[in-house]
């Protein structure tokens, strides 16, 4: 019993009373959660770039692309994950809840196996074809190689993380990154200043955190009391289950993948200006990273609170859920992205020493930072529509309003005005095109379904 009760203390109660001091209870563990995995990975950029010279950090940069758009295939899957734990446990399907739990765990472990082989192999051909330059490419190769050989241990832990996000609990995946990123910070620096390893100390102790932090997420599930409890033994693929997380997860994933592809594109263009420009632009996005996980918490929680309310059949809290994110993302956005803007200089100069590095990095800030809370309000809108089971129609949107359109933007407005400055706005306009199309698709869809239900949304208390 005080298993039970020690497992509830984590648990928010989303379908009942005002939302947003619970919105707020969510958001901030996972914000810092981010925050802390995005501190940790600085540090290994911190430490590379500081120690093993402005090449190493542009190989460990020059992969970043290309990583996410082999991994957000995958990644896609979490979110299926999420939408469907989240929806059982708001309607009380006990059954389904925990069908759905074991067939995420055993997905994501076979999903970490698949992209072992995957990253591995094609590593070299894929940064060749991006036109890494010659003096970088030996270094990104190596990084990408040992980095894809932990996947197993982040899809675990992307998975795991998923499923506590869905019944509340972000507060334990916090702990556990805590625990697992003072670790490998301390591997960074061990790895490549006492040893010399270079990024290939770097990506050795990235693998090590994350199978710390997959261990510890698994633990928690197979210790917990609740419905959600993983059992090993029980582990297997229920098909129903598998099949409505692939319908929600693989548009999500797709659109992920086909997102990466339009910044692989952007970065080798960025590439073509040299490895100056690179490692600007890399230490540029670092930060950038920052800024976006403190507003893609919001897209988390929008996920989860709309998949509880929307399983529970309460449709006017969703409407209440979509108003307090959109307003929280938009001021965290503007505050923050015009924070590191204002203080470049300074938060440029942990990454690299050079002058020329730091003016492309600041560049880069003065166009995407500032302009930053467009993409937290698009994602918000996605977050809604997931939740609420809608996941074809905001991949379609994403991948026409965002992705191509800056693959058009690259082969034509680029072309003319080939400068780095013309290259960063097709970030905003994006954005921007994006968020209004997913506001009247969301307008369509939230009559469609109270058209559907009209009992769920007849009363205040509902």
């Amino acid at each position: 019993m005080s298993g039970q009760a020690s497992s509830k203390k984590y648990e928010i109660d989303m379908c009942n009373g005002p939302l947003l001091g619970k919105i707020l209870l969510f958001y901030f563990p996972l914000m810092l959660s981010g925050v802390l995995q995005l501190l940790f990975n600085a540090a290994d950029i911190v430490v590379v770039g500081r120690f093993a010279g402005s090449n190493s950090l542009a190989a460990v940069g020059s992969t970043s692309s290309l990583i996410n758009l082999l991994v957000n295939l995958f990644i896609g899957l979490s979110v299926g994950a999420n939408v469907l734990v989240a929806r059982f446990y708001g309607a009380g399907q006990k059954k389904e809840l925990s069908e759905t739990v074991h067939t995420a765990v055993l997905t994501s472990l076979v999903s970490g196996c698949v992209l072992v082989v995957l990253g591995i192999a094609v590593a070299g051909p894929a940064l060749r074809l991006m036109d890494t330059p010659g003096d970088v490419i030996d270094k990104s190769i190596l990084y990408m190689r040992i980095y894809f050989a932990g996947m197993p241990f982040m899809m675990a832990y992307n998975f795991g993380s998923a499923i506590l996000r869905a019944i509340g609990d972000t507060r334990r995946p916090l702990y556990f990154l805590l625990a697992a990123g003072v670790i490998n910070v301390a591997l960074n620096l061990l790895f490549v200043i006492v040893f010399s390893m270079g990024v290939a100390g770097v990506a050795t102790a990235t693998v090590i955190s994350q199978s710390i932090s997959a261990g510890l997420v698994l633990w928690c599930l197979v210790k917990s009391e609740g419905d959600y409890r993983l059992e090993p033994k029980r582990l297997r693929i229920v098909s129903d289950k598998l099949v409505k997380m692939v319908q929600i997860g693989v548009p999500a994933g797709l659109q992920g993948a086909l997102f990466s592809v339009s910044n692989v594109l952007i970065q080798s263009s960025v590439n073509s200006f040299g490895s100056t420009a690179m490692a600007g632009n890399t230490a540029a996005a670092n930060i950038e990273g920052f800024i976006y996980t403190a507003m893609n918490s919001f897209h988390q929680a929008a996920i989860s609170f709309t998949g509880q309310n929307f399983g529970a059949r309460k449709l006017k809290r969703i409407g209440r859920i979509l108003v307090i994110c959109e307003v929280a993302v938009t001021v965290v956005g503007l505050v923050m992205g015009n924070a590191a803007y204002l203080f470049s200089g300074v938060l440029l100069k942990l990454y690299a020493t050079q002058q020329e590095v730091i003016a492309f990095g600041v560049l880069r800030l003065g166009i995407i930072c500032t302009t930053y809370c467009l993409c937290g309000m698009m994602d918000v809108m996605v977050g809604v529509l997931r939740g609420m089971g809608y996941a074809v129609m905001p991949m379609l949107v994403s991948l026409t309003g965002a992705c191509l359109f800056r693959v058009l933007w690259i082969y034509t407005v680029f072309q003319s005005y080939r400068t780095l400055e013309c290259l960063y706005y097709s970030y905003p306009i994006s954005w921007a095109l994006t968020f209004l199309v997913h506001l009247i698709c969301f307008a369509v869809v939230y009559r469609r379904q109270r058209k559907r239900y009209p009992e769920a949304v007849c009363t205040e208390a509902c």
